[in-house]
């Protein structure tokens, strides 16, 4: 729609300046387009006809050749450095080492740990479970805190936890500061079952 919109609104500059413009765009683009195609003209009947047909054939020639040879890389051309592919371990490294300074890390951790506990818990209910339900069931009890930290990384958001002016004020303490490491034991126990 906001395409239509913009043809019509140029095509409606363009009819209220076509008449007042008249003069000046004849001048600017009518006569040197007319004096090009009129040159070209001239250049094309003053070369004979047979050296068209060579330089036609030689450019189809050219054509079906590339198309047809294999892909050849230029002598002394450099080799494209791509950067390596980060595996899920790798970024998941990174994420720990700036969830140190990041509200935002600290969630995407919690997240993806709240993720891995509905996972678990889900496979023991085999998939009656709901995303929002909250994480508890059969032989399911972490710790207050770490209840705390799954449920805030799956249901919350990283803007729940505002980041504190580092100048001003000293960070308050939020559920997403829990101990990793706990987290990561603790599903580790829950898997084992």
């Amino acid at each position: 729609m906001r395409r239509i919109l913009a043809l019509v609104g140029i095509i409606a500059v363009a009819v209220l300046l076509a008449f007042p413009l008249r003069n000046a765009i004849y001048e600017a683009v009518i006569i040197p387009a007319a004096y090009l195609l009129w040159v070209l003209g001239l250049v094309y009947h003053s070369v004979h006809q047979s050296l068209w047909w060579i330089v036609v054939i030689v450019i189809v020639l050219f054509i079906v050749s590339r198309s047809m040879l294999p892909e050849t890389k230029p002598i002394g051309a450099r080799p494209v450095n791509t950067k390596p592919v980060v595996g899920q371990v790798e970024s998941l490294a990174v994420w720990v080492k700036k969830s140190e300074r990041s509200t935002y890390f600290k969630w995407l951790l919690a997240n993806r740990l709240g993720r891995i506990a509905y996972q678990i818990l889900a496979q023991r209910e085999a998939g009656k479970r709901s995303v929002f339900a909250p994480l508890t069931g059969a032989d399911w009890n972490p710790g207050e805190g770490l209840q705390s930290y799954l449920e805030s990384g799956l249901h919350g958001s990283f803007a729940d936890f505002p980041h504190a002016n580092r100048f001003f004020s000293q960070p308050k303490r939020t559920p997403l500061d829990h101990n990793v490491n706990e987290a990561i034991e603790f599903l580790e126990s829950q898997v084992d079952q």
